[in-house]
């Protein structure tokens, strides 16, 4: 640990450049970093004094393939990316945040038991990810600590799991050598915000802000999920990521949702199972008429999607593996078709006239030719779209859509090949 005060003095003579470079990879978000880092210290220093510290970076992630799969016990494929929290800490009793404007109330480490007062707020998380780390054998300790984030909320980045993961990492760093499996970091994140937090989710965020890169997740065995590291230097592809927020609206699309995976447990149930990937599918295809009668078209449609969604997954990984990146965008472009016209989970059928992800798609194709592929992003019904684009082709890309969605509604980003780590 080094003196708040004397980190300052280093990153401003340039001291970790290099890391930095590593870390955020394009050179407009890197020459931001040195006065973000240097402002969130001189954050810390005026809440807790020029102790030591040390600081974290988490990452936001983007899922790259298997669109809604993962409540079916299928395959996804995710990647962490170059926005991120970072945290500012120093050893303490208790475990005491302000994290952006938010003053979290301290966590003291001699309770560590559920508060129902602390559903749905990051004080549940942080309680939750202590608890879980006692629970498992791991040293656990407290901390000041002051963050940032520029994840962006909303947008189907994960910064609730970033966060989670953020927590996680600062335990492993400051009292654990930092020896704790980023994978089991990422189930600590799960289980504190299933638990704790109350709300179900999956693996697959926390798995990729914490294991970095890009993540092949298999739920097969959803309590053992099997999570590979697709080791490849995907910036020699020579692509970016565009996110794009359409400015659409999540309100009132909860019934939306909740359909999807609903609809598919009613075709797994058909067979007797309790979701899709337990289904064999040569029965499904052989039975579908029986089938179609017992649950209707759009949930038969969702079925095919998420077969078909798997295997183009496992398609994606061995692409990447091979450096084959045409075959990989061509995956993408298909498991984009295969939302809209299957899962169908481009637009809200009970809002027909609002169709902004429909239509940035649309627009998104016609701008990028053959320099890119463009799919619904995450959840789907509204918020963003992503898209794979070729590195000299991004300015413009960029300049087009935003004619349509505003100023900075598309996020040009690079995927990270760390997950949660300590910077320094």
């Amino acid at each position: 640990m080094k003196k708040a005060s004397l980190v300052i003095k280093e990153i401003q003579e340039g001291t970790y450049n290099d890391v930095l470079k590593e870390v955020y990879i394009d050179e407009s978000r890197i020459e931001k970093q040195p006065q973000r880092y240097v402002a969130a210290i001189e954050k810390f220093i005026s809440l807790y004094g020029d102790q030591e510290i040390e600081i974290y970076s988490t990452p936001g992630r983007s899922e790259v393939s298997g669109n809604h799969t993962d409540h079916q016990n299928g395959e996804v494929l995710a990647a962490a990316i170059n926005l991120d929290i970072i945290a500012v800490v120093s050893k303490n009793d208790v475990v005491k945040v302000l994290s952006d404007d938010y003053d979290l109330k301290p966590i003291s480490l001699d309770d560590l038991s559920k508060k129902e007062d602390e559903v749905g707020t990051s004080e549940g998380l942080m309680r939750g990810v202590l608890a879980r780390f006692k629970e498992l054998g791991y040293a656990i300790g407290g901390f000041n600590g002051y963050m940032t984030s520029d994840v962006l909320q909303g947008s189907g980045l994960s910064s609730s799991a970033a966060f989670e993961v953020m927590i996680g990492t600062i335990l492993s760093g400051l009292y654990n050598e930092m020896k704790v499996d980023p994978v089991v970091i990422g189930q600590v994140g799960q289980y504190s915000e299933n638990v704790y937090f109350g709300k179900p989710c999956g693996l697959m965020d926390q798995s990729a802000c914490s294991v970095g890169s890009l993540i092949h997740i298999d739920f097969k065995d959803n309590s053992k999920p099997v999570v590979e590291k697709v080791d490849v230097e995907f910036s020699s592809f020579k692509h970016s990521l565009c996110i794009v927020d359409v400015h659409a609206s999540h309100a009132d699309l909860t019934d939306d949702y909740a359909a999807v995976p609903y609809e598919m447990k009613k075709v797994a149930q058909f067979f007797g199972k309790e979701v899709l990937r337990e289904v064999d599918e040569k029965d499904f295809y052989n039975q579908l008429v029986e089938v179609r009668k017992e649950v209707g078209d759009r949930a038969i449609l969702r079925a095919i999607h998420l077969f078909n969604e798997n295997k183009r997954v496992e398609k994606a990984v061995s692409s990447l593996k091979n450096n084959d990146f045409d075959t990989f965008k061509q995956v993408i472009k298909d498991s984009g078709d295969s939302s809209y016209k299957y899962l169908q989970n481009v637009y809200s059928n009970k809002y027909p006239d609002n169709q902004a992800v429909s239509l940035a798609l649309a627009l998104s194709e016609g701008i990028l030719e053959n320099h890119g592929v463009c799919r619904v992003h995450g959840g789907g019904f509204a918020g963003t779209i992503q898209s794979f684009v070729e590195d000299e082709y991004v300015d413009h890309y960029k300049e087009e859509i935003e004619k349509y969605f505003g100023e900075d509604s598309c996020h040009v980003l690079k995927v990270r090949k760390f997950g949660g780590m300590k910077v320094l």
